[in-house]
Parts: C-alpha cells; structure tokens; sequence
C-alpha cells in the first residue's frame, strides 16, 4: 500500500531506499530546475573535461521551464516537462550523485538500468497543477545557462512539493505496474 512520505533535500541512500514506487511525496528543501537544453550544455561541459555548474551529490532535479514571475512572486507556472526529454543526458548527471528526478511520463530503459546501479528515484507530478506546484516553490535563482531563459539550471527552495514516486531504486515502475490489470495475455 502506497504511502504518503514527507522528505528532505538532499536525499540520503536510506530515505532512497525507503520510497516505494507509488508512494505520494511531498518535497522540502533545494530541488534544481533544468529541462533538455541545460542537461544537454552540462553534459558538453563533462565531455570536454570540466566541472558541473552545481554539484549534484545527493541533489533532485526537476524537469521544468518555469513561465515568467507575476510580481512579487518567486516563479510562474511551473509544470513538469516530459522526462523522456532527458534520458539521453540523465545516466551522466547520475554518474555525478543525482539522486533523484522529477518530471512526468516515463523513462528509457538505460535510465531505469542507471536509477538501479545508482540508488536513485524518480517522481512525477502532474502538468495541469503547475500554478498550485508554483505556490509550493519559495525562491528560484538561475545558476548557470541563464541565456537558456526558462530552460537554464536553476536553484529552487521547496517546502512540501508534491510528488510520486513513479520508479523507485529498485526498478519498480508504477506505468508498468498499473499497466498489468489492464492486459489481455
């Protein structure tokens, strides 16, 4: 039976070890924003030998590009990207300590693979809430890429961001799962 499960950032391998696909999440602490065109300037960056912008260690990243900020506020609306976006850089940023990732739909099978060697979680959170998701968003602050507007590696502190955890550490997948009632073998 799911649970719902109160963490904080960074993440540590027991609090990883202990989410169970399905689970309901809410998120406290500094989560990074980055969508497919950060990832892709970090993991050049790699390749040619350097050093990442943030360390990722422990850290979650959140597949967002967030719209602009109403006055007075830390951030727009802020709804997950598709995270398949993402797979062809995720297994290096993984390499680098990610532990975990947010976004929405699913995931390659070299992820799933690299989450298993790498202790690391994956959440989904749903895309028509991205003006509720803002409100739990307390301050956003670009910290490399920053000519990539909204798609550019940010750091946002949360407190009780809500997610799913939609494949946990083991490589249980809650689309797979869910999938199996529905199946005709």
């Amino acid at each position: 039976m799911a649970e719902q499960v109160r963490i904080t950032t960074p993440l540590t391998n027991e609090t990883i070890k202990n989410l169970k696909a399905g689970d309901s999440v809410l998120i406290t602490g500094v989560i990074y924003a980055a969508r497919d065109a950060a990832h892709k300037c970090m993991v050049e960056a790699l390749d040619r030998g350097e050093e990442l912008p943030v360390d990722f260690t422990g850290q979650m990243v959140y597949y967002v590009g967030p719209s602009p900020a109403k006055p007075g506020e830390p951030i727009g609306s802020a709804g997950p990207t598709t995270s398949g976006r993402m797979d062809a850089y995720a297994p290096r940023l993984l390499d680098k300590g990610l532990k975990g990732m947010i976004g929405k739909g699913y995931r390659s099978a070299a992820v799933v693979d690299s989450m298993k060697q790498h202790g690391v979680v994956y959440l989904v959170t749903t895309g028509g809430a991205a003006a509720l998701i803002a409100k739990t968003i307390k301050s956003y602050e670009v910290v490399a890429y920053g000519d990539l507007g909204p798609e550019a590696l940010a750091r946002m502190e949360v407190v009780d961001f809500p997610a799913i955890v939609a494949i946990d550490s083991t490589g249980k997948n809650v689309y797979q799962e869910g999938q199996k009632a529905y199946r005709q073998e």
